[in-house]
């Protein structure tokens, strides 16, 4: 299998006081490009932990995370966070939007980050609004995230994932604030954009019925797959 993502042997503890708690303990996963992974198991298993090391945002104690066969955390920051920036998008449980920003520049604000994006402002503000959209919230653009409901900022969420044009998305729990209805609605819209954008997505879930919808699906148990 030619991985976009591998993990080797990662391991992630954490000093609490006197004790050690580790929580990973030696996690090995191939992920392939265009694939759509599924990453379960009990609260407290190691799943978030292991997105956020996958995703450049945590650095493992042990082991190696390659990204197209370069090693994530060899690079220097700046490197590392231009990866995060420009080819991983994060859809988290919390939706993590702005207040004080319409829904449209929730969406718009990765795009700012990016070499040149001032120069290119009209094409970004295109962008976003096309990828509200694409997830059914056109009309909201100008709401702020408080005036939404859950689902609708879980999609917003989405859209602003995918803003950067992204090849790999880490979905976190994105239906674990949601009822079920809802929750459907937007690994509808998630899984539909994945198709139709070709991109590889890894999503931590403790609903089995959620993780069978991916194509592959590995167990975290104690911090170590066992699936």
């Amino acid at each position: 299998m030619n991985s976009l993502l591998e993990t080797i042997d990662v391991k992630r503890s954490f000093v609490m006081g006197s004790r050690t708690l580790e929580v990973l303990r030696g996690v090995s996963l191939g992920v392939a490009e265009g694939e759509s992974l599924a990453i379960s198991g009990m609260s407290g298993a190691g799943k978030s932990t292991l997105l956020h090391v996958m995703g450049g945002l945590d650095r493992p104690t042990a082991g190696r995370v390659l990204y197209r066969g370069r090693d994530l955390y060899a690079a220097g920051d700046r490197e590392r966070s231009a990866v995060r920036a420009q080819k991983i998008g994060f859809v988290f449980q919390a939706y993590h939007l702005l207040p004080e920003l319409t829904v449209l520049e929730n969406v718009l604000l990765p795009g700012l980050s990016a070499h040149g994006a001032f120069l290119r402002g009209s094409r970004l503000r295109e962008r976003a609004a096309m990828l509200l959209g694409r997830v059914g919230l056109s009309e909201r653009a100008l709401h702020r995230p408080n005036e939404l409901s859950g689902g609708e900022q879980q999609r917003v969420a989405i859209a602003r994932a995918l803003m950067n044009d992204p090849e790999l998305v880490l979905a976190d729990e994105p239906t674990g604030n949601l009822d079920s209805r809802t929750g459907e609605d937007v690994l509808h819209y998630l899984f539909e954009l994945a198709r139709e954008e070709g991109l590889t997505l890894v999503m931590v879930t403790h609903n089995e019925t959620v993780a069978a919808r991916c194509g592959r699906h590995i167990e975290l148990r104690d911090g170590r797959p066992v699936a």
